[in-house]
């Protein structure tokens, strides 16, 4: 198989300036602000955005050197599988995030409850549509006992380490 390549369309800026202390979720980001800044280019592909009230951010995580597949993650003590996990030390880097969107001016949109460093490069922007992404679960695996840690938990920075796997 071909190498798939993505380019950045834009940065993302919020007021997290290294990883640790970032909050690990946007629900633990409440009213965080931060801006896209979409490159010139593609500020045409943002026309009708505003009239949705959340965005789904898709990004890299530019600060991650090596994945592993099994890690301890962020709210718990135990290993796991990375792809049980919402860790950010993947095989591929990507990460995802539901924003509100505030405001669009130019290639600039203002969002909420940002849970992402600054100078993030964004790959792609899709809006969010609840009847499209919502859910019902009844299982959050190893989760299940850990997801109340979510408004305390913040990035340590373990993943941006040259730890053994």
């Amino acid at each position: 198989m071909k190498d798939i390549r993505y380019k950045p369309i834009g940065i993302i800026h919020s007021p997290f300036k290294k990883p640790e202390g970032t909050p690990i979720q946007p629900e633990a980001a409440k009213n965080v602000t931060g801006t896209v800044e979409l490159f010139s280019k593609y500020t045409k592909g943002l026309k009708d955005l505003v009239g949705f009230s959340h965005i789904i951010l898709i990004y890299h995580f530019h600060l991650i050197h090596k994945s592993h597949l099994y890690i301890k993650p962020f709210m718990d003590r135990h290993f796991h599988g990375i792809f049980a996990t919402r860790a950010p030390s993947r095989p591929n880097p990507i990460g995802i995030s539901v924003v509100r969107l505030i405001n669009i001016k130019g290639n600039k949109i203002l969002v909420k409850d940002i849970d992402i460093v600054d100078e993030t490069p964004v790959l792609d922007i899709k809006p969010y549509v609840p009847e499209f992404d919502i859910r019902r679960a009844n299982k959050k695996g190893w989760l299940d006992t850990n997801v109340y840690k979510l408004p305390s938990a913040k990035d340590d920075g373990r993943f941006i380490k040259n730890t053994g796997d």
